[in-house]
Parts: C-alpha cells; sequence; structure tokens
C-alpha cells in the first residue's frame, strides 16, 4: 500500500474476492474514479468476478469556439482604391502640416475603408488541426481502421484481430511515408530560397508548443513587468559616470547633415518595390493592400513623411510597439518568462518612415567615412562573411608570423534595449555632425517611446521606454553601432 500512495494510486476493493474470504484481487486507480464495485462468485473459479463503473467525463469531439474575423481575399483592390479617392480629399489647411493630423487621417480613413469592404463577422467555428501534408486518402485509411476495429470487437474472430493488426501497420507506413514526401518536397523546393528552406526546417525542429490558452491579460502584464524590470536592472548595472564611459569625441567631418531630403511620390514608389509587406496588430488596414493601392495612397504617405522629416518630430502613434513573446527554445518551460525573448512589432508606415531617414544617414555615413573601420554587422555591403574574412586573414598573417593569438568574443546583454539616449544623441551631434532639424528628428524618435506585449488577441498595459532603441526597427540597428 505504501508503494501505490508513493505514486499516487488508490485501491478500491474493500471486501474479499476469494473463497477463503481474502483480498487477492485488486482495482488501483490513479485518475478516474472507481464507483459501484460488488463482486460475485461464478462458481468457475476460487476467484470471484469483479464488477465496477469508471467516472470518466464526456468531452466534445470538436472544440468549439467563438472567433472574430474579416473576409479579405472579398476585397477588391480596385473597389479599394476608388474608396479611398473620395475619402482623401487633399489637404490645405494648416493640419496638412502636422505630422500627428495626417497620421491619424491615414489610419482613420484606411480603417472606414477596410470596415465598409470587409466588416468584422463574428460565428461559431469547430476547431479542428489538420496537418498540410494529411490527403485524402489517409483520411479514407483511418475511416477503414475504425471499420476494421468494430469489426473485431463485435466478433471477437482471430482472423478480424489480424485483418486489423496489419491494416494499423499499413496505415501507419502510408502515414509516415506521405508526411515524409510532403516534407522532402518542400525542403526540395525552396533549395534556392534560403527563406523558405529555413522557414520549412525551423517549423521541423521548433514546434510551437506553446498553448494559446496560457496567454490573458493578466499574463501579457506579468510579461511586461519582466521584461521591463530586467531592462531596468541592467540599465543601473551600467556605470555611466564621466570617469569610465565614453571615449573623447572625434573631430566632427565637414560634411554637415542638418536636415533630411523631402521625398517625391515616385521615390516612394521606388522604395515600395523592395519593401517587405509585413503587417502587425497596429495597421489599420494588411500592407499587402497598402502596397496594391500606392498610386492613390502615395500623395498622402508622402506628405507625412515630408511634414516628419521637415518638422523634425515622429507622432506618437509611429512610437508604439507591439511585443510579442516567442519562447527561446522549444523544450523550455512557457510559465517561466525567462525563456521568452521580446520580439518588437512597429506600424508599417513607421518602417517607410524609418527607411526614408535610414537612407539617408547612410549616405552620409558612408560619403564621410564614419563607420567604423572593422564594422560588419548592419552595415550595407557587409555581413557575417566579410567579419570572418577578416579574422580569418588576421590570424593566417598571425600565424605566419609565429605569433600566438587570442580571440575574445563579447555577449551583450540586453545590448540593444540599454543604449543610452543622452550618449547617443550626443555622438549624433559632436562626431557625426549631425544638427539642426536632423538631429531633433532624431531626438524625437527616441523620446517618448511606448510598448505592449499582445498575444493571442491579449494585450497588457502601454509601458513607456526610458532608454535603448527598438529591435524591430529599421533604425535601431544603425543607431546601435553608431
Amino acid at each position: 500500500m505504501d508503494l501505490l500512495q508513493l505514486f499516487n494510486i488508490t485501491q478500491y476493493v474493500n471486501f474479499p474476492t476469494h473463497t477463503h474470504g481474502h483480498i487477492l484481487d485488486l482495482v488501483c486507480s490513479n485518475g478516474p474514479t472507481i464507483i459501484n464495485l460488488s463482486s460475485h462468485n461464478l462458481c468457475i473459479s476460487d476467484h470471484f468476478a469483479i464488477n465496477f463503473n469508471i467516472q470518466i467525463p464526456l468531452t466534445a469531439h470538436k472544440a468549439k469556439r467563438i472567433i472574430t474575423f474579416r473576409n479579405l481575399k472579398s476585397i477588391d483592390t480596385s473597389a479599394l482604391s476608388a474608396l479611398l479617392s473620395s475619402k482623401l480629399p487633399t489637404f490645405t489647411s494648416p493640419l496638412s502640416e502636422n505630422p500627428s493630423e495626417l497620421v491619424n487621417h491615414y489610419n482613420n480613413t484606411l480603417s472606414y475603408c477596410l470596415d465598409e469592404l470587409a466588416p468584422t463577422k463574428t460565428k461559431t467555428v469547430s476547431f479542428t488541426y489538420t496537418a498540410p501534408w494529411y490527403t485524402p486518402e489517409l483520411h479514407q485509411m483511418k475511416s477503414r481502421k475504425r471499420q476494421l476495429e468494430r469489426l473485431y470487437k463485435k466478433s471477437g474472430l482471430t482472423v478480424h484481430l489480424q485483418i486489423y493488426t496489419d491494416y494499423i501497420q499499413q496505415y501507419k507506413d502510408t502515414l509516415n511515408s506521405t508526411r515524409s514526401k510532403y516534407y522532402s518536397n518542400l525542403i526540395y523546393s525552396g533549395s534556392n530560397n534560403p527563406k523558405a528552406l529555413f522557414s520549412t526546417i525551423n517549423t521541423l525542429l521548433k514546434p510551437n508548443n506553446i498553448p494559446s490558452s496560457s496567454f490573458t491579460t493578466d499574463k501579457c502584464n506579468q510579461f511586461q513587468s519582466f521584461f521591463q524590470s530586467k531592462i531596468d536592472s541592467v540599465y543601473s548595472s551600467i556605470d555611466l559616470s564621466s570617469s569610465h564611459a565614453v571615449p573623447p569625441d572625434p573631430p566632427p567631418p565637414n560634411q554637415q547633415l542638418s536636415h533630411f531630403t523631402p521625398i517625391t511620390p515616385a521615390h516612394l514608389t521606388k522604395l515600395f518595390s523592395g519593401i517587405k509587406t509585413s503587417t502587425c496588430s497596429l495597421d489599420p488596414i494588411p500592407s499587402p493592400l497598402i502596397k496594391a493601392c500606392l498610386p492613390v495612397l502615395s500623395p498622402l504617405i508622402t506628405q507625412i513623411i515630408n511634414s516628419s522629416l521637415s518638422s523634425g518630430f515622429v507622432p506618437q502613434s509611429l512610437k508604439l510597439a507591439a511585443i510579442t513573446p516567442i519562447l527561446k527554445k522549444p523544450n523550455h518551460d512557457p510559465d517561466n518568462c525567462a525563456n521568452f525573448r521580446p520580439i518588437s512589432n512597429l506600424p508599417f508606415l513607421s518602417k517607410i518612415l524609418e527607411r526614408v531617414v535610414a537612407a539617408q544617414l547612410q549616405t552620409h555615413l558612408t560619403f564621410n567615412s564614419l563607420y567604423e573601420p572593422f564594422q560588419s554587422g548592419f552595415r550595407p555591403k557587409h555581413s557575417t562573411e566579410t567579419a570572418l574574412l577578416k579574422i580569418t586573414n588576421d590570424l593566417l598573417l598571425s600565424s605566419d608570423s609565429g605569433h600566438l593569438s587570442i580571440l575574445i568574443l563579447l555577449d551583450l546583454t540586453a545590448a540593444f534595449d540599454t543604449i543610452s539616449h543622452s550618449i547617443l544623441l550626443s555622438r549624433l551631434k559632436n562626431s557625426l555632425n549631425i544638427t539642426g532639424s536632423a538631429l531633433f528628428w532624431l531626438r524625437s524618435y527616441l523620446t517618448n517611446r511606448q510598448q505592449f506585449i499582445h498575444f493571442n488577441h491579449c494585450s497588457s498595459t502601454i509601458a513607456p521606454l526610458q532608454q535603448g532603441v527598438p529591435q524591430g526597427s529599421v533604425l535601431g540597428p544603425l543607431l546601435f553601432i553608431l
């Protein structure tokens, strides 16, 4: 009995099960409740037959949920363009020079058009997971397997058991071969597409094992508090005193970047041709639809960008990030916040604006040779390959000269999140000669940023960011290396 209790197993028989009055036959369970136990002497053995019932709650075959969705496939881009044209008048009032008013008009208009052409709908659906490789033939084989199982249970014949057993093995073999063939074709077709190949391998090696039901508003707030306290803890441990911190600034370059150059609709169209149309929860409309209706939207988007650049001001709505927690490794405990990595998602319009600024910043840095000589990361025409070539070449030269080499690798905790705004702005001004409205714009971009946790239609409260650069942004990596 001690052994049963050790494994949390309950023994239910408390009456004789043998003709000599002993309890020799047991009914044990570590889960379902056993009820209505009784024994019967069938006179065919010295042991009694034991009858009992098991209380097992019935569950629905298919889980039903209420979902809210939009039928985006029903949107006709020509109808969307026509509706946008009627809702986007030419701005002639003083508000047309206010970036925040322009962005609000942009968001409100796109949201209105989306509601008109693809209103939100609610319905109850049954969720059943179907793997992409699960074919109709496999479904038929599964149904046939169930039929053979019922036939054997009804007849009890050995021949029916053998037929059922053989068919199970046939079904398993077909299942495995179909799945292997599906993923083999995906890997082969993605051999010339590294992105698609990585996505396939990542799906196989890192399945999403986080139950979406575990994310609630309270859980999102818990993540928000954890990520923020981690950043504050690391930042507070950094000594920013004048005796330790930053080396003296080198003389500024002769060429000054005092303002950002306005763009034209043609420039915007060219910019859109090479951009990934990713969408996040902060966008008023899916970004592929923005790209499809660009001829209608380009005047307003151009106006938003130019008004922001000329005024040196970034609208507050473009400085809000939605953070998605991603489990670092599949076998990590999903209940531990430390096992998650925060991924920032920014409005699509913000990324367009940042690309315009990043291109002009990179031109200024390249023209004046302001990049660090050995910088490879986040730099045009450089990569890990150039860094490895440099290190390999230096090691070979050192070896040929008979010298010893020591390689020191450094990993910075929360590197992007702990950048001091005051130090960064000082370097931009004194080392890189960025002044005027260009510097005002970068200061506006860095300050008063906010973020919230968003997952599975649940969100946390909005929290301010006092330091750091956004990781999911276009400008963040560039500002990090400066």
